[in-house]
């Protein structure tokens, strides 16, 4: 299934139906979305006003700007990461020699993560590494796509 935001038009709509006494299931209903999904939208966008469909949706919008990924380690220290990455240094080398020092306790693997979610969000570091990263075979649906050789000798 599809993950769709609620439009401003949608959030008008919610407001004037619970102005209209209806219920959560029949807003849901009435808008062809999960009674979850208006749920949710009206117990994170109420105040002392009520709810109002204009702000729901600035604050919405700025929930997900400021989604970003999540911070383990300091600002100075991620400097030095990203420094070191830029020499080309692996991120093997760069938990290796942080563990060593005794500075940071961080692995290779969350390093590579993190730098995977700042190229999602349009970052350029992931241009340093020396190889482009394993690409991950897929298992599921093995079964349908085994072929067996006929008449085989």
């Amino acid at each position: 299934m599809a993950f769709h935001h609620l439009t401003l038009e949608e959030r008008y709509q919610i407001y004037a139906f619970r102005k209209a006494d209806f219920s959560i299931r029949q807003i849901s209903e009435h808008l062809g979305r999960a009674p979850s999904t208006i749920s949710r939208e009206l117990r994170r966008n109420i105040n002392r006003r009520g709810y109002r469909p204009k702000m729901a949706h600035g604050l919405a919008r700025k929930r997900g700007r400021q989604a970003r990924c999540r911070r383990r380690i300091q600002a100075h220290q991620w400097r030095g990461i990203k420094r070191l990455l830029e020499q080309q240094w692996s991120p093997q080398q760069i938990a290796r020699r942080a563990q060593r020092e005794g500075t940071l306790r961080i692995s290779h693997t969350w390093i590579y993560r993190y730098i995977a979610c700042e190229r999602a969000a349009g970052g350029q570091l992931w241009r340093h590494l020396r190889h482009s990263g394993l690409r991950r075979k897929r298992y599921h649906n093995q079964g349908k796509r085994k072929r067996h050789l006929r008449f085989r000798v």
